[in-house]
This record gives structure tokens, C-alpha cells and sequence, in this order.
């Protein structure tokens, strides 16, 4: 559990109104409650878009070369448990609720952005700092991507270029599951497909499934991030992240 969390052992300030009503003190210990269910926190490998999770939903990647805080107003910000509670709550809703992958990233872009500002920090100067470790495509640092990532975000958010490069790479990592190869293979059936499709509304001046994602903001952390983030799209506000496309 991250040595930042706010109550690791025991509420030490008490509420000033009901434990229903809307208080950043409330979402502080929700979070902390979230942070303690965290089962491994992976921060040794490349990650698109920042933030990741594992196919088994028990391992939270965030990428090797994000820092671990930045400074806004003087204060050390320490970012993992923000980025962990929106992995966490996309997690959740896709594998338990069945949710689009843009429809989770929504919401769980939402609980981040208001984890964000219970602890005073403006969501602007949070995605500023997220934005400038955003690793897509063309990232030459993009060459560990771990063998268990759940590439569910990318396929959904039809980032089929990153999608590609990162089914190559794994496909070439040692301990890859033949379950996992398999998915992979299906996958890239699934985007010659969808390419096909595209090519045809082109053709007819139709908007790309792509095109319309993107100009929902619902992308990973990504540019304000829209999609920005994880995808992570487009936070309304932006997301960091994956796309975070404005935000992984």
C-alpha cells in the first residue's frame, strides 16, 4: 500500500457531517480502502499511456519513467494512488459489470479527477504533468511491455497501431500464456477486419469507428486527454493517461 495514504490504520479526523454526504474526507478513506485491496503494483516496465492493469486484474502497472510525485504551490504530489484508483474502478466495471472499455474509462476518469481535487490540486496542472510522460506509438522507450498487460483498452479504443506493436513485443516475451497468444491472434483477425470496415466508410465518407471515438474524448490518457487517458481519455475534464487522450 503506498506510504501516502491518508488513513493506513485508522480515521484520525472526524467528519463534520454524515458519512453519506459528499466530502473530500470520505473519498480520501474510500480510496485509502481501495489502495489497501491492491493486490501487486508494478512499476518496472513501459506502459502506453501511463497505466495499465493484468488480465487477472491483480497487477497495477504504471510506467517505468513516470515520477512517483511533482510539485504544484509548493507541495510534493505523489501520483500512483490517483492512478491506481482509476485502474482499479476501469478494471471493476469492465470485468464485473461488463462496460465498454470507454464507458469505464469515463467513470473511472471521473472518481480520479475528484480524487485530484479533494487533495486541493487542479486537475489542469495534474494532466499538464501526466502529458509530458504519455508514451504512444512512435515511443522508442515502448520495449517492455509485460506479458500479462490486458490490451482490452487499446482493442476497444481501436488504437490499432499500438495495439500491433505491443502484441509483437509480447508475442516475443518469454512466459507469454498460449491463452494469451491465442487472444492475440484473435485480436489482429478482429483489426484486419475493422480496417476493412473503415475502408469501406471511407469510401462511402462515413467517420471511422476511430474517428468517432476520438471525437468522443473517450480515449485513454491522452491528449487533454481526450481521449485522452487509459482511453484514458478524455476526461471531460482530460484525462492523464492512456490516451489519456484529453488522458494509462
Amino acid at each position: 500500500m503506498p506510504l501516502n495514504s491518508c488513513h493506513p490504520d485508522a480515521p484520525h479526523i472526524k467528519l463534520k457531517a454524515p458519512d453519506w454526504y459528499v466530502s473530500a474526507l470520505m473519498l480520501d478513506r474510500a480510496l485509502d480502502a481501495i489502495l489497501r485491496r491492491l493486490k501487486k503494483l508494478d512499476r518496472e516496465h513501459d506502459i502506453p499511456y501511463l497505466a495499465g492493469y493484468s488480465q487477472d486484474g491483480k497487477t497495477i502497472y504504471i510506467d517505468r519513467h513516470l515520477p512517483k510525485s511533482f510539485t504544484f504551490r509548493g507541495r510534493t504530489v505523489e501520483v500512483d494512488r490517483f492512478l491506481i484508483l482509476h485502474e482499479e474502478v476501469e478494471k471493476t466495471l469492465i470485468d464485473q459489470l461488463g462496460l465498454h472499455y470507454l464507458h469505464a474509462h469515463q467513470i473511472a476518469t471521473r472518481a480520479e479527477e475528484a480524487a485530484v481535487n479533494a487533495e486541493r490540486i487542479t486537475w489542469k496542472a495534474y494532466d499538464r504533468f501526466m502529458q509530458k510522460y504519455v508514451k504512444s506509438i512512435g515511443d522508442e522507450h515502448l520495449v517492455k511491455v509485460p506479458a500479462d498487460l490486458d490490451l482490452k483498452p487499446y482493442r476497444d479504443y481501436h488504437d490499432y497501431d499500438l495495439m500491433q506493436r505491443m502484441a509483437q513485443h509480447i508475442d516475443r516475451t518469454p512466459g507469454t500464456s498460449a491463452k494469451l497468444r491465442n487472444e492475440l491472434k484473435e485480436y489482429a483477425a478482429a483489426f484486419r477486419e475493422q480496417h476493412r470496415l473503415e475502408q469501406r466508410h471511407a469510401a462511402a465518407g462515413k467517420p471511422s469507428a476511430k474517428a468517432a471515438a476520438a471525437s468522443g474524448n473517450g480515449g485513454k490518457r491522452a491528449a487533454t486527454k481526450t481521449p485522452a487517458k487509459k482511453v484514458v481519455a478524455a476526461r471531460t475534464p482530460a484525462s492523464p493517461g492512456k490516451p489519456r487522450p484529453s488522458t494509462t
